[in-house]
C-alpha cells in the first residue's frame, strides 16, 4: 500500500491543521518543488519550452486559481476575468512607466490591487443577483474595460496604436532578461499565491465562501454575512487575476494591446477550471496544463494524422478543430466527471490507499 496513512497520528492542533497532513503528500510536494526550482532550469535549455509552455502555464495557473476561488469556492459566475487581467496589466504598466524608480514587483502587486478594486466594484451586483444574471453583469465589465483601454489614450500612455511595451525588467536589482529567469519569477509568485489560496479556503473565510455557494439563504440564517463573503471572494479573486494579468503583459508578452485580454481569455480561464475541477486548488493547475499543452499537441499531431489518411490539414483547420475539441471536452467532463481532472486525481489516490488489494 503505497499511499497508506495508518499510524500517522497527530498530537497537536498545529499538526492536525497542516496543509499536507499526510507524509506522502508532503514528500511528493517537496520533490515536485525541488524539480520545478532546480531540475527544470538544469534540464530545460530551449527558450521555446519556456516561452510556449512553462511561463504561460504558470501565469494561467495563477489566473485560474483566482477565478476558481470566485466560481468554484464561492459559486459566483464570472465572465469578466480577462477584463480584470487587463486592469492589472495596464495599472502596473502606468505605475511602472509614470513613476520614476517604481520597482517592477511593486508595480505588479499594485496592479493586482487596482484589479481588486475593479473586481469589488463590479461584484456589487452579486449582492442582489446570481447565476446567469451575474454572468451577464460580469460580461458587461469585460466589454467596459475593453472599450476603456482601447479608446481612452491615457491608459496606453497616449499610444496611437493602443499597444504598450515594457523593458529593463528587474527584481531587487537583479535583471530579469532570460526566459529561465522569467520562469523562476513566475514560479516563486505562483508558489506564494497558491499557499495563500490554500490557507484561505481552509480558514473561516473559505468556509463562508463555500456556505454561500451551497445555499446562501441558509448561510445568512446561521450568521454569515453575504455582503462580506461575496465581496471578499471578488476581492481575492480579482487581486490574483490582476497579478496574473500584469505578469502576462510584463513577463510573457512584453508588448501587448487590449485584444490580449479579450473575452476569449475569459472563456479560456473558465474552461480551465471546469476541466480541471471547480472548488479545487489542484484543479486549477490541471486545467491550466491541459489548456496550454493541448493546442501545441494538436498543432503537431493533427497534420501528421491527416497525412496518414491522405487529408491535408492546414493551420485554419487546426484552429477550428481546437475550438471543437475544447467544446466536446467540456461537455464530456460535465457529463462523465463534473468535478474534472481533480476528482480523477483524488480517485487515483483512493485506489493507491488500498493497492494492491482490489475493492
Amino acid at each position: 500500500m503505497l499511499y497508506r496513512e495508518n499510524g500517522q497520528f497527530k498530537t497537536s492542533y498545529a499538526g492536525d491543521q497542516q496543509v499536507f497532513p499526510i507524509l506522502q503528500d508532503r514528500i511528493g510536494v517537496l520533490l515536485l518543488l525541488a524539480f520545478a526550482l532546480i531540475g527544470v532550469p538544469m534540464l530545460v535549455q530551449e527558450d521555446y519550452l519556456y516561452r510556449a509552455i512553462l511561463i504561460p502555464f504558470l501565469i494561467l495557473s495563477l489566473a485560474a486559481l483566482g477565478l476558481n476561488i470566485l466560481v468554484g469556492y464561492c459559486g459566483q459566475i464570472s465572465l469578466g476575468t480577462g477584463a480584470f487581467m487587463a486592469v492589472g496589466a495596464y495599472s502596473a504598466y502606468n505605475l511602472f512607466v509614470r513613476i520614476d524608480g517604481m520597482p517592477m514587483l511593486v508595480a505588479i502587486l499594485l496592479g493586482g490591487f487596482f484589479a481588486m478594486l475593479a473586481g469589488v466594484l463590479f461584484g456589487i451586483p452579486s449582492l442582489r443577483i446570481k447565476g446567469l444574471y451575474l454572468a451577464v453583469a460580469t460580461l458587461a465589465a469585460q466589454f467596459f474595460w475593453d472599450w476603456a483601454f482601447l479608446r481612452i489614450k491615457w491608459f496606453t500612455n497616449d499610444s496611437s496604436s493602443g499597444s504598450v511595451s515594457v523593458s529593463n525588467l528587474s527584481v531587487a536589482g537583479i535583471r530579469i532578461d532570460t526566459p529561465m529567469e522569467k520562469y523562476l519569477l513566475c514560479l516563486l509568485l505562483l508558489i506564494a499565491f497558491a499557499l495563500i489560496a490554500k490557507n484561505l479556503v481552509r480558514s473561516h473565510i473559505g468556509r463562508e465562501w463555500m456556505a454561500i455557494r451551497d445555499m446562501d439563504v441558509a448561510a445568512s440564517v446561521i450568521g454569515i454575512r453575504p455582503v462580506y463573503a461575496k465581496l471578499s471572494a471578488f476581492a481575492v479573486s480579482s487581486f490574483m487575476v490582476g497579478v496574473a494579468g500584469a505578469l502576462w503583459g510584463f513577463v510573457h508578452l512584453g508588448s501587448w494591446e487590449p485584444a490580449a485580454f479579450s473575452i476569449d481569455r475569459s472563456f479560456q480561464l473558465l474552461f480551465m477550471i471546469i476541466i480541471g475541477g471547480l472548488g479545487s486548488i489542484m484543479g486549477s493547475f490541471f486545467g491550466a496544463a491541459f489548456i496550454v499543452v493541448l493546442p501545441i499537441f494538436l498543432n503537431q499531431a493533427l497534420p501528421v494524422l491527416g497525412n496518414m489518411v491522405g487529408v491535408t490539414i492546414d493551420t485554419a483547420m487546426v484552429a477550428h478543430s481546437e475550438l471543437m475539441i475544447f467544446g466536446a471536452l467540456i461537455v464530456f467532463f460535465l457529463i462523465v466527471e463534473p468535478h474534472g481532472l481533480a476528482r480523477l486525481w483524488s480517485i487515483g489516490k483512493e485506489k493507491l490507499r488500498l493497492w494492491p488489494f482490489p475493492h
